[in-house]
């Protein structure tokens, strides 16, 4: 039995996931870094921070965040702090001819990590776990299925669009791979500026 307005959340989602945000960014540009493959791991850590969070809000972490709503600008600012590190790390990266030595320069747990920082610091997701998730967990019904069903979808579509986004950046990458120290300012101009928004409108 499916949750009630499964489709309605389905929607919900689905708009948060084609939106670019920290997440798509991130990952887009590990894929222009590091290869659509290796990027993966990047997306594995999102989903990861993402059902940490559900859990969190099962557990009745997101009372808590209601009690105390500073907490998300905490997070938010964590976020901001740490997308300008990864920027950095982009930077700082010197231009290869060679794209498979640049691949080395971060470990899969890196990506995985960076993935699972930018997600769980991330605004949009604190909110929506706290606020919209719960609403779809009803008291009149068994609220570990529901869970179950809602993160389940929440998790495989968030990874799906996470793999079109890095897909897509992996085919600018085969035409610019020549010219890595390009790709290197393009993912961090665009880490940048994905900051700078988060800090101004969430």
């Amino acid at each position: 039995m499916l949750p009630d307005n499964y489709l309605i959340f389905l929607q919900i989602i689905l708009f948060m996931f084609i939106t670019p945000g920290a997440p798509r960014v991130l990952i887009m540009s590990q894929s222009l870094n590091y290869g659509f493959g290796r990027s993966l791991w990047t997306a594995f850590g999102d989903v990861s921070a993402n059902t940490l969070q559900g859990i969190l809000v099962l557990l009745g972490f997101g009372a808590l965040i209601k009690m105390f709503p500073n907490i998300v600008i905490y997070f938010k600012w964590a976020g901001i702090f740490y997308l300008f590190y990864i920027a950095y790390g982009y930077v700082k990266i010197k231009s290869k001819i060679d794209i498979n030595t640049n691949l080395k320069i971060k470990s899969n747990t890196s990506l995985y990590i960076d993935g699972f920082l930018i997600a769980f610091f991330g605004p949009k997701a604190v909110i929506f776990f706290v606020t919209i998730f719960p609403t779809f967990l009803k008291p009149d019904g068994n609220y570990l299925i529901q869970f179950f069903i809602l993160m389940s979808s929440y998790v495989v579509l968030d990874f799906l669009t996470l793999a079109i986004y890095s897909g897509i950046a992996k085919t600018i990458s085969d035409k610019l791979k020549t010219n890595l120290r390009t790709l290197n300012y393009i993912s961090a101009s665009a880490l940048i500026l994905i900051a700078i928004v988060i800090a101004i409108k969430v």
